[in-house]
């Protein structure tokens, strides 16, 4: 796709990309990009473009025989997300490697602890064993996670599925100064000067990768994919049947939005052709923010769990060379996003569920929270680590009351190490909670319970809740 008309920063971006080893269609999907921003393109979706979504179908309203879904379970991969370092809470390593219970209930309390990785695994052979499907995991790692999750994978000796592999790798692409479109330099660092290209890489990624054709040659129609973080979207034999017989080359799992939804991506319909369009936060006009976060006119809400024929997917990747033509987000960052002075610079990327808008026939269903539970915070870590849930046979994250709002200090635990340190002694039970508001250099003691809408003040100092402590609206009490 590069011609001898193409801008410098262009020309220097592609050559670093092919001396860096990345595949010829992923340079091909950025050159698409490129050439896009560089024409002023900024992948608005402005609201006059569009309408609400309605009249979606629900999860539990499905009525799908049990064969049925057993048949479409058989021919389903399962494909996760796994690119991600959970930089944002301090880590440095697979964010799927972070603990989310302290021993796996259905072993004792002796057992190991539990990380998001062995959890997707449990699901995996849960599903396998009640339904007799082979259901293949495929992760796809970014060239910084990989090596960690293939290590934490290698005791599962029987995940393998024969002919297939058990990871791809995400493509990478240079950051582009905000100036002139050069790729950026950063001797200080030079890994900051590479970005992931968005989880819209998802496609690219397995069709360059030849893990597509392997799942095809191998007999499997269907793909059922979401971020590891979220263990909520765990297989589901029921909607496997449902997409199976409605003939619909992709599909969109939503929520119904609530009023802490009323930021991030939703589904509208997009009035000049009728189809459905996901648009991101970065993609809605300031002038707009308001009516896209109107929770009445825009209900549903984007959960980034994906299903997909394999086959429509391949023949539309080769119909395009591998270039699927997904809506450009630019999204604009330092070099170094831990220093705010560093040089400006756009990364160029895309969402995976903006395909949705690119397969004619593309369909939404709603499901419940419960199939959405993803971890972006240590708020959220708490949440699922504590008693609000409980993990049944089959490793499915089930609520045993409504998860209250957690806001923790981020001085103090925004990273996993921080917050660690204070649940040295387990996590507090959550049940009885709304909310839990904490400021301050608190740390908990063991069998603390949490009720109400509970808050803990700045005391100034490290401050520590006794064991067996009640934590309430006024603070501490025994």
């Amino acid at each position: 796709m590069s011609s001898q008309t193409d801008a410098p920063g262009l020309e220097q971006s592609q050559r670093r990309m092919r001396e860096a080893g990345v595949a010829t269609a992923a340079i091909d999907v950025f050159t698409r990009f490129y050439r896009l921003l560089e024409s002023g393109e900024t992948g608005m979706i402005p609201e006059a473009d569009v309408e609400p979504l309605t009249d979606v179908a629900h999860r539990d309203a499905l009525d799908v025989p049990a064969d049925d879904a057993r048949t479409a379970l058989g021919r389903t991969a399962i494909i996760k997300l796994n690119g991600g370092l959970g930089t944002s809470m301090g880590m440095d390593r697979a964010k799927s490697l972070l603990t989310v219970r302290d021993a796996d209930p259905h072993r004792g309390a002796d057992a190991d602890p539990l990380t998001f990785l062995d959890v997707i695994v449990a699901q995996v052979r849960a599903a396998r064993h009640a339904t007799g499907a082979t259901l293949p995991l495929l992760l796809m790692n970014s060239f910084r996670t990989q090596a960690d999750t293939l290590d934490a994978l290698a005791p599962h000796d029987d995940l393998a599925v024969e002919g297939l592999p058990l990871d791809f790798l995400q493509n990478r692409e240079p950051k582009l100064l905000a100036t002139d479109l050069t790729p950026v330099d950063w001797p200080a660092d030079p890994g900051l000067e590479w970005c992931p290209p968005g989880h819209g890489d998802l496609y690219t990624a397995l069709y360059a990768s030849g893990a597509l054709r392997a799942l095809l040659d191998a007999g499997y129609r269907y793909a059922s994919v979401s971020n590891s973080d979220n263990l909520g979207a765990a297989p589901d034999a029921a909607m496997a049947g449902w997409f199976a017989a409605s003939g619909a080359p992709f599909a969109a799992e939503v929520a119904r939005r609530t009023p802490a939804d009323r930021k991030g991506g939703h589904l509208v319909v997009r009035r000049a052709d009728g189809r459905i369009v996901l648009r991101e936060t970065a993609q809605t006009p300031d002038a707009d923010a308001d009516a896209a976060a109107d929770i009445t006119r825009h209900r549903y809400f984007n959960t980034n769990n994906l299903w997909f024929d394999l086959e429509a997917l391949a023949a539309e990747l080769e119909r395009t060379g591998g270039v699927l033509e997904l809506p450009l987000i630019r999204n604009t960052k330092t070099v170094d996003p831990t220093d705010s002075s560093s040089p400006e610079v756009i990364q160029v990327e895309s969402a995976m569920g903006a395909a949705v808008e690119v397969f004619d026939g593309a369909v939404a269903i709603e499901v419940g929270r419960d199939r959405f539970l993803p971890v972006k915070t240590t708020n959220d870590l708490l949440v699922l680590r504590s008693d609000v849930y409980e993990l049944d046979d089959a490793y499915r994250f089930v609520a045993r009351a409504d998860a209250p709002l957690v806001d923790l200090d981020p001085a103090h635990y925004k990273t996993i190490a921080g917050f660690d340190a204070r649940f040295d002694d387990g996590t507090p039970s959550l049940r009885g909670a709304r909310s839990l508001t904490v400021r301050g250099d608190w740390s908990f003691g063991g069998g603390v319970t949490v009720v109400d809408d509970a808050r803990l003040d700045d005391e100034g100092g490290a401050a520590r809740v006794p064991d067996g402590a009640v934590v309430g609206p006024d603070g501490v009490s025994d």
